[in-house]
């Protein structure tokens, strides 16, 4: 949301971003990425519509000047960018025996990524289960896909998970943050399946832990 939100506005184009829930808190008490983004100018429409009723009436408004992306990005758009970051890190991975290894909401980084990398790319599936994102790789166009390893446990998307939480404050003390939403399910299974070797693509979207912080705050009194 935020990212497409600056890029709009570097653009000077309209982004209005389509979704079947605002949380109440936070229309009140706005922050975050969802802050950050209405300062730049983003419309956003809640509509009772949800799964492909919203999908197909967002794609009902499309024309000539408008592009659709969807959630996740999973649009075949994605695969030039994610090009490039291949041929950035493919000799590299090569060269050191690694593997690539990040995790997936639909899937699309690690798809394209299993499609332009000479090496394996495994990923987890944090919003879905495995045979979701099997139907999100064959939407995409199927052929070479990552592998898919399951996760140590069942974890909701969105849920707060104290073991998660300080998962995540022992890779901030270490040195580097990372996202609050997907990377400490990825840590979480690399550390399960002991995995070696891997350069891991860290998730980004560091500007959504304000949020989930707070969240974390209110409901653990951290």
């Amino acid at each position: 949301m935020y990212s497409l939100s600056l890029l709009a506005k570097l653009k000077n184009k309209k982004f209005i971003y389509y979704t079947n829930h605002i949380p109440t808190f936070l229309k009140e008490n706005p922050e975050g990425n969802y802050l950050e983004a209405l300062k730049n100018g983003m419309k956003i429409i809640e509509t009772n519509l949800n799964g492909e009723e919203l999908r197909n009436y967002v794609l009902s408004l499309k024309d000539e000047d408008t592009l659709i992306i969807e959630e996740g990005g999973r649009i075949e758009e994605a695969k030039y960018g994610f090009k490039v970051l291949a041929d950035e890190i493919n000799d590299y991975c090569k060269k050191n025996n690694l593997k690539v290894f990040l995790p997936s909401g639909t899937g699309t980084s690690a798809y394209f990524l299993a499609k332009y990398l000479d090496v394996e790319v495994l990923t987890v599936p944090c919003v879905g289960d495995e045979e979701y994102l099997k139907k999100q790789f064959e939407w995409l166009g199927g052929g070479k896909i990552p592998t898919i390893l399951t996760p140590r446990k069942k974890y909701h998307f969105g849920k707060l998970y104290k073991e998660l939480f300080f998962l995540w404050q022992d890779l901030k003390n270490a040195g580097i943050e990372f996202d609050l939403l997907y990377d400490p399910i990825g840590w979480d299974t690399m550390l399960f399946y002991d995995l070696k070797n891997v350069l891991y693509i860290h998730q980004g979207g560091l500007k959504g832990n304000i949020t989930m912080l707070k969240r974390y705050e209110r409901k653990f009194n951290f």
